[in-house]
């Protein structure tokens, strides 16, 4: 099965990017792995270690944030479809108006 974390902290103050920091590190402590920026992945062989590994993140979390933790089957995650959006490099930057119909 495979645990995805997604968090939301608060970096406002050094303090706060300091708690922060620590967490990150502390989920990388623990397996997890970056899917995108503040979602995080790991592995667990059975419902005994994710629980484990659950109560791990819960002495590491700071109090000041939220933290969402699911778990899905692995053929679920494999069933997980990436959309990519191509990067778009226009730029305009004129100040001509123009409506395109």
């Amino acid at each position: 099965m495979r645990m995805i974390l997604f968090f939301d902290l608060p970096v406002g103050t050094s303090s706060q990017r300091r708690r922060y920091r620590k967490f990150v590190n502390g989920l990388k402590h623990e397996g997890f792995l970056m899917l995108q920026e503040s979602v995080y992945c790991k592995l667990a062989i059975t419902l005994a270690s994710a629980k484990f590994v659950e109560a791990r993140i819960k002495r590491i979390m700071p109090d000041d944030g939220k933290v969402f933790l699911i778990k899905i089957t692995e053929k679920q995650f494999g069933d997980m479809t990436i959309l990519l959006g191509e990067n778009k490099s226009e730029i305009i930057n004129t100040d001509e108006r123009y409506i395109e119909i």
